[in-house]
């Protein structure tokens, strides 16, 4: 198996939906449900759009619209990291200025998908986050007022509204 790429989703020179289909493949897993938040829910989303046929159900926890923005770099926090700041600074990066159709092709999710917005406490733009889950064909939202890290703010109401939408029929 070729390695995992380490850059960040999206971007055009090294992208992530390959590589995440090769990590399927060596695990045998043909089909897949996916969570992930914020920048892990963009490699899902991605990963989702670019192999429609391997992911059932999609969980994207508070993870913003790929639309333009006026780009910033955010400040790097003081002390030891739990992250990759310059895949931080990358994907921030993508996220600002994402490649032309990325909107669009939203559309070709054909997993069904759940949305957990993080309410007024977030700093992703929450009107972004319902549009997400609209242009996604089987896309719905749930709000859970926690800010941006509702699995660690709320994490029964959380797990709950997960397992529900993984265990159901629908």
């Amino acid at each position: 198996m070729e390695p995992l790429s380490g850059h960040p989703p999206g971007l055009r020179k090294a992208p992530l939906p390959p590589a995440g289909r090769r990590l399927l493949d060596a695990l045998a897993l043909d089909r897949v449900d996916l969570v992930g938040h914020s920048m892990g829910g963009i490699v899902a989303l991605l990963l989702a759009e670019g192999y429609p046929q391997r992911v059932d159900r999609l969980v994207l926890e508070d993870v913003p619209i790929p639309r333009p923005r006026e780009q910033t770099t955010p400040t790097r926090p003081d002390g030891k990291l739990t992250v990759d700041w310059e895949m931080v600074l990358a994907v921030r990066r993508q996220v600002d200025t994402p490649e032309a159709g990325w909107l669009e092709r939203l559309s070709r999710i054909t997993a069904k998908t759940l949305v957990v917005a993080g309410g007024p406490g977030s700093h992703v733009p929450q009107e972004g986050v319902v549009e997400l889950a609209r242009r996604v064909p089987h896309g719905r939202v749930v709000t859970i007022p926690a800010g941006h890290l509702i699995h660690q703010a709320e994490p029964m109401e959380f797990t709950k509204a997960v397992l529900t939408f993984l265990r159901s029929e629908e």
